[in-house]
């Protein structure tokens, strides 16, 4: 009792690290990915914020997945490595009993990756593709990032802001610059700020600033100063229809239409939490490692298994979306594939049969 209860202290904590390396891998690139499209104008940079959040939602079941492979390899590796397996095997008990406290500490969270991956994942996708739509329907204004020019859709006007108040309604020192019937047009202004009049028009008023207008390559131009100036800002019309997103459906409508896409969208939902249970199950068998040996074998052996486990799943969903497989086998032969490799792997641990060849791990 006292061994199982500080084996899920270990995975627990080891967990925890592993999940918050993860995360921080993860969220790393994907807000690194949001501020490229903020500085080139694609997206508002108050947007970056809930991009993110549903990014992360939708990464969410795989990072639990890879956590729970990871905390149990590397927690009974660092048993075999300071051979306190041994006295686990020297008091009968063999590599399968391991089995159930793992299963008691994983199964709470495989439950949890698979409401997350059946639920939570399309909602936040659809969310997402939803929240994309409304940006794309924002007018150029409100894409404007502090310190950046941005151009008109139309190339016809150019903008620059140096900041914003601390509530976001005022912008300081404007510049826009416009070409219109052949006359180019200067503005500098102090501040402004939006205003939306009864018809829904927007116009972004600027105060206290100077105009200057002329001909393109020429010396002649004429300069206005004024108290109040507004400049008409054209809203965007989506003229895309909408595109539904397989990935955006519900969990209830993927089963309600039997298509090849939606048979493969609905089986790799479900592979998800059946490849964390199959994974944490391998990991143990897996673990073993030689204390007089490398210990990079046995790590550089699960990381290939993960990736080529996650390969021939979607591999075999694009199969199933190309209508290649037929639904009735779906993804069931990589599971099964790697149930059976998972037994072989105890079966030769039981007979202390070595798992990695030496050379593996030299």
């Amino acid at each position: 009792m006292i061994f199982k209860r500080s084996l899920s202290q270990e995975l627990l904590h080891t967990a925890i690290g592993a999940f918050a390396v993860l995360f921080g891998i993860v969220i790393a690139q994907r807000v690194t990915y949001y501020i490229g499209i903020a500085a080139n104008g694609g997206i508002a940079s108050n947007a970056i914020n809930t991009l993110l959040g549903f990014s992360m939602l939708k990464f969410l079941p795989m990072l639990l997945s890879l956590t729970l492979f990871l905390a149990v390899l590397l927690t009974l590796t660092r048993q075999h490595r300071d051979s306190e397996m041994v006295i686990w095997f020297s008091s009968g008990q063999g590599l399968a009993a391991w089995i159930r406290p793992i299963l008691t500490f994983s199964g709470p969270v495989i439950v949890l990756i698979a409401f997350l991956s059946l639920f939570v994942t399309p909602w936040a996708t659809n969310k997402s593709a939803d929240y994309k739509t409304q940006l794309k329907k924002q007018d150029e204004l409100a894409t404007i990032t502090p310190g950046v020019f941005k151009e008109s859709k139309h190339a016809n006007r150019v903008y620059f802001v140096e900041a914003f108040d601390q509530l976001g309604t005022t912008v300081k020192n404007i510049f826009i610059q416009s070409i219109q019937h052949q006359q180019l047009g200067v503005i500098v202004a102090k501040e402004g700020h939006r205003e939306t009049m009864t018809n829904n028009d927007n116009f972004l008023v600027m105060l206290k600033g100077r105009r200057y207008e002329g001909k393109p390559a020429s010396s002649e131009f004429s300069s206005t100063t004024f108290e109040k100036y507004a400049v008409r800002i054209e809203a965007k019309e989506s003229k895309e229809a909408p595109v539904v997103i397989v990935q955006a459906l519900s969990s209830k409508a993927l089963m309600s239409e039997h298509t090849p896409a939606n048979n493969a969208e609905i089986q790799g939902r479900i592979a998800i939490p059946i490849s964390a249970l199959v994974l944490v199950l391998l990991a143990i068998p897996l673990s073993f490692v030689d204390p007089r040996s490398g210990r990079t074998g046995n790590m550089a052996m699960a990381i290939l298994i993960y990736i080529v486990y996650n390969n021939m799943i979607s591999i075999m969903q694009a199969w199933l979306v190309q209508g290649h497989l037929s639904p009735m086998i779906g993804l069931w032969p990589v599971h099964l594939m790697f149930t059976s490799l998972t037994a072989y792997l105890f079966y030769l641990r039981a007979f202390q049969l070595p798992i990695i060849p030496r050379w593996w791990g030299r």
